[in-house]
């Protein structure tokens, strides 16, 4: 099963597909991105989405894509959702056979358009007589309009579809982050990933809850610093933006964001200091070791999927045995060179 990654970021998706061993290659435009890429030996080809198509990737039998989502995002300028009504139409026509290419580039904000490109290349593949096994996507909560609409065209195609938006640390991840995910399937049924872990509830005892599913995954679990930290993030909307929100190391993270640095951490009796870039990953459950690079570090971890998200899709889609995730957990993930990557390189 060899995945084509569209929009591939620092490789979130594609550190999970590594570690289920599935090959995967990502297309990327974004030169800080493709620079930690390409020192985690990630395949990649680095370019906008595009200038590519199906035919480019003969041997990929799954699509995967997370467009940008700063159009879209509460955090962002909003055009993406101001503009939903003309994506959906835009959805139609193409389901329809419409070529809508011209009409895409008078949108205000071409970001905007990039998040129909994995139905144009999902359609392009059936038309080419090669339709994708599976086809995984994911966003902000705001485009699950977007995939419930491209689940219909894809449906209307022969693709069982399920979609939704599922919370992060209800998959073992440190952190309370929401993601709009779509998940097709060419043969059997489409379903979303079951929850491992409980739901985070401000003022809930982790110990309470499901007593089939485990107790969500803290800070404290990953990050190897003295307790009880005090993380005091930008995140969020009014008030103070020195001290809109803060979270104590025994509760999950607030979503990382490309702003990742300039939360605080308060160590007891050692005064105040920033999470490094491996800190912020790890909570995003990339390795501790993964070796980003380049420049603006923070936006790449902030934009990326948390890897052990995108395994848990990713067995979904692929109807993998979840036992394959056993050993993949947020507090005991493999450094990525010593144990994962090896069997990846050139």
């Amino acid at each position: 099963m060899q995945i084509v990654d569209l929009f591939a970021g620092p490789g979130g998706l594609d550190v999970a597909a590594t570690w289920l061993g599935l090959p995967a290659v990502g297309i990327e435009w974004d030169s800080n991105a493709c620079t930690t890429r390409r020192a985690a030996r990630l395949h990649t080809r680095q370019g906008d989405v595009r200038d590519f198509a199906p035919g480019d990737f003969r041997t990929a039998q799954v699509l995967a894509a997370g467009p940008p989502c700063q159009t879209f995002t509460v955090a962002g300028s909003g055009k993406g959702r101001h503009a939903l009504d003309d994506v959906l139409g835009f959805v139609k026509r193409m389901a329809a056979g419409d070529d809508v290419t011209g009409d895409l580039k008078e949108m205000k904000d071409e970001r905007t358009a990039l998040v129909l490109e994995p139905l144009r290349w999902a359609l392009a593949a059936i038309d080419d007589g090669r339709d994708y096994d599976a086809i995984v996507l994911e966003q902000v909560p705001a485009v699950l309009p977007v995939w419930e609409a491209m689940g219909e065209a894809l449906a209307g195609k022969g693709y069982r579809v399920a979609h939704g938006v599922l919370r992060t640390e209800q998959y073992g991840i440190p952190q309370t982050r929401r993601r709009a995910v779509l998940i097709a399937r060419r043969h059997g049924e489409a379903t979303l990933p079951k929850p491992t872990h409980r739901p985070y509830r401000k003022g809930v005892a982790r110990a309470e809850g499901d007593v089939n599913l485990l107790p969500w995954v803290t800070m404290g679990d990953v990050l190897d610093l003295p307790e009880p930290f005090v993380v005091v993030s930008n995140y969020g909307t009014g008030g103070d933006p020195k001290a809109r929100g803060r979270r104590v190391s025994t509760e999950p993270s607030f979503t990382v964001t490309g702003k990742v640095s300039r939360n605080r951490v308060l160590l007891p009796g050692r005064g105040d200091r920033r999470f490094s870039y491996a800190e912020a990953g790890q909570l995003q459950t990339f390795p501790s070791d993964y070796p980003w690079s380049g420049s603006d570090i923070a936006q790449q971890i902030g934009n990326a999927i948390p890897p052990l998200l995108a395994a848990h899709v990713l067995v979904a889609a692929l109807d993998l045995d979840p036992k394959s995730l056993e050993k993949y957990t947020a507090s005991r993930l493999p450094k990525w060179f010593a144990t994962v990557n090896p069997n990846f390189l050139d």
